[in-house]
């Protein structure tokens, strides 16, 4: 399945966040996405019947506030990724692991171990760190500098790698780890999982494009888009001779008319949307993080609130359908989804969008049948 995920044939769909209360929507309404471990559970078993690609869970240790405290509770990715691909059959898992917070020894066995129980369905999401509030909760400085945060992060990536790839006992000495006598075993199931990097910054894109074999990065939407897949796609190539795949989010909004589709999003990120909430988040993308420009950060404060900032897919099945055309032939290679209910939703989803994908010849058919 993993090669299948990364062998561009079609545009892979993954679900985002699902791990995390609230999803992508930053609501106050009573019903929102719990993301117990039920949901969880029920979610990837739909998502695995009717043909979605992977998961893609985040990690999280502190909410954002707001009268909803919104990603108040979020399970553990790598818990969460081992336990869904112990239930599911076809289904890719990643894992999300920041690397200042992980010890790169215990993160090459804990990933080896997951990648085990799926059978080679295991995914790594890479992630640099950004979120200083979550630094100050574990009693470690963020760097200032974004190019030491990536230096840390490359320094971990080549430990995991090796022990992953070198058999032995051997010692390594890095700038930010010495290790001394060090080996690990088991190893992945079926050489190195996929590894999955948000690099939306500068140097995001950058160490994506060195090591990734998916680049995932938030756009403004197919316009823009096109481009930045050229660019990604380009250093990867004559840089460091490799190809990649681009990822986007987006936060999907599909209802049997128009109307009812604009009429659930007003009711939800504008009239019961989590304001305080969304400015936090806002503040912290604008103080910490490069993923959004600041014009972007100026413009989409009712994206953040309606789905974390992404690009929105609102309308009837035909509508939905025909913008996902349009970031496939920008050249992505795949999407994520959310949604405010993603069981009740992504099984209407499957039934009238996914085949209206295949009619477009945007997917291929999956060997599965639809809920």
């Amino acid at each position: 399945m993993t090669k299948q995920l990364l062998d561009g044939a079609d545009l892979k769909l993954g679900l985002f966040s699902a791990n995390c209360s609230s999803g992508m929507a930053v609501t106050r309404i009573e019903d929102r996405w719990a993301a117990t471990w039920d949901d969880n559970l029920r979610l990837a078993r739909l998502a695995d019947e009717v043909g979605i690609d992977f998961m893609l869970p985040i990690a999280r240790w502190i909410g954002y506030g707001g009268s909803t405290n919104f990603h108040e509770s979020v399970l553990d990715p790598v818990a969460l990724a081992a336990a869904l691909l112990a239930e599911t059959e076809r289904l890719v898992v990643f894992a999300t692991i920041h690397t200042a917070f992980n010890h790169p020894v215990v993160a090459a066995k804990a990933m080896a171990t997951v990648d085990q129980i799926g059978q080679g369905r295991a995914g790594l999401n890479i992630v640099a760190g950004w979120n200083k509030p979550e630094y100050d909760a574990m009693g470690i400085d963020l760097p200032q500098d974004h190019d030491d945060r990536y230096a840390m992060a490359q320094e971990w990536w080549d430990i995991v790698r090796r022990l992953w790839t070198e058999p032995g006992r051997y010692d390594i000495d890095g700038k930010f780890w010495r290790l001394r006598g060090v080996e690990s075993s088991p190893r992945p199931y079926d050489g190195l999982p996929p590894i999955l990097n948000a690099g939306s910054s500068t140097q995001g894109r950058d160490f994506a494009a060195r090591n990734s074999d998916v680049v995932f990065t938030v756009v403004g939407g197919p316009e823009d888009g096109a481009a930045v897949v050229e660019t990604v796609t380009a250093k990867a190539r004559d840089d460091y001779g490799r190809q990649v795949g681009v990822f986007t989010p987006a936060y999907c909004v599909c209802r049997a008319t128009r109307a009812e589709a604009e009429e659930f999003h007003r009711w939800y990120a504008e009239e019961h949307a989590d304001w305080d909430a969304v400015d936090n988040l806002m503040n912290l993308q604008g103080l910490h993080a490069q993923s959004f420009t600041p014009e972007m950060l100026s413009m989409f404060r009712g994206r953040f609130a309606a789905g974390h900032g992404v690009c929105p897919l609102i309308g009837t099945p035909d509508d939905v359908a025909a913008e996902i055309q349009r970031f496939a032939e920008a050249g992505f290679g795949g999407m994520t989804l959310s949604f405010v209910d993603y069981v009740s939703e992504l099984r209407y989803f499957s039934a009238e969008v996914l085949p209206r994908l295949e009619l477009l010849g945007v997917r291929q058919p999956r060997s599965v049948t639809h809920a």
